[in-house]
């Protein structure tokens, strides 16, 4: 037996619970089939937890627009559903000469995005703020700030059943097929079942690529590379240096090792960029070692043995090693000529601080 279903959103993790509660507030009758036996547990629950700003995409990028655009709704739904979260403030430091100029473009790309609550500080004002803290310039962006992820994830959740949709849980989707009626999910699990939807959100993250491969007939030149680049963090042992987060000026891959800290006020470094062909969590405690020549240029009263593997992500980029990085690709069917499909593709940081203005860009594309 087939049932039939207005909007199925393939994946879980915090984008496709956002997209999922956006639907379903606006009528739609919205389940999320998520292979996993819980919500959120890959990519969202494998982060810095961090509510960014908008200040390191490029002008025009979907990044850009979205990270700012989503980082004020965000705050306005944690306030309004009672989420918690920390709005601490960040400091990206410039230790060298060369990476004031970097801290320059910064500025020049945050404004261009729209993100102007930028302060500069010099080095003496950012020590006096930070009084373990070493840099010669400092961008102080008081809108940063940091959030519970599950409970975020949990709410999302609450209000997409209040509004009589549902997350099946265990319920990996096997294949599909394309149809005049709909896209036909082949959905395995302990109790499976085939499914016809109007509307299917490909929001599978790490597995997007091969998720819209799995799609029969769906055209392969709009399905990106993937590729994996694993982000290791380590746990501080002691007391937090700092109250606010502190970042390095931004690399290719990764915003560099940076401080953050939880809401419980465990501090931690992370992440680095480690490309790999498998997915494999473990924390190699090897990799602590680079840390601490890393770390010590901001911070040089670190300690010898202060650093503990905690835990890793995996970024489900779509550029190769070497390459700059790529936009976020929300594509529908004026890309790919299927109706009723978006696949989301390549979405990595800021996609947990984006994550509300994407569900609303993706409900704008299917009206």
């Amino acid at each position: 037996m087939t049932e039939t279903l207005d909007t199925v959103v393939i994946g879980g993790g915090v984008v496709g619970l956002a997209c999922a509660r956006t639907l379903a507030l606006s009528g739609r009758e919205v389940v999320v089939v998520e292979r996993e036996p819980a919500i959120g547990t890959i990519t969202s629950s494998r982060n810095s937890e961090v509510i960014h700003a908008g200040i390191y995409y490029p002008q025009g990028s979907l990044k850009g627009r979205l990270c700012v655009e989503g980082k004020w709704m965000l705050y306005d739904y944690l306030d309004a559903h009672g989420v918690d979260y920390n709005r601490c403030g960040k400091l990206v430091v410039a230790t060298t000469d060369d990476e004031v100029a970097v801290l320059e473009d910064v500025v020049r790309k945050a404004a261009a995005n729209g993100c102007t609550e930028l302060d500069w500080l010099e080095g003496a004002e950012a020590q006096a703020l930070e009084p373990e803290l070493k840099c010669l310039k400092a961008l102080s962006s008081p809108t940063t700030g940091i959030i519970d992820t599950h409970g975020f994830m949990l709410s999302l959740q609450g209000e997409l059943e209040a509004h009589g949709g549902a997350v099946a849980l265990n319920s990996p989707v096997e294949s599909a097929r394309i149809t005049a009626n709909g896209i036909l999910l082949q959905v395995g699990g302990e109790q499976p079942m085939e499914v016809l939807a109007k509307t299917v959100i490909n929001s599978a993250g790490l597995d997007a690529q091969s998720m819209a491969g799995h799609i029969d007939d769906f055209p392969t030149e709009h399905i990106p590379p993937a590729h994996l680049c694993k982000g290791n963090y380590f746990s501080l042992l002691g007391k937090a240096p700092f109250k606010q987060l502190i970042y390095p000026v931004p690399g290719a891959a990764s915003l560099g090792c940076h401080y953050t800290r939880d809401l419980g006020g465990q501090g931690r470094f992370g992440p680095d960029a480690e490309w790999v062909d498998h997915i494999d969590y473990q924390v190699n405690p090897e990799r602590g070692d680079s840390f601490y020549a890393q770390i010590r240029c901001y911070w040089p009263g670190l300690e010898d043995g202060a650093l503990s593997p905690a835990y890793s992500g995996m970024r489900p980029k779509i550029q190769a090693p070497g390459e700059p990085a790529h936009d976020f690709i929300i594509q529908g069917a004026d890309t790919h000529g299927v109706p009723g499909l978006i696949n989301l593709f390549g979405i990595e940081s800021p996609g947990l601080t984006s994550s509300l203005a994407i569900a609303r860009y993706v409900k704008e594309l299917l009206d």
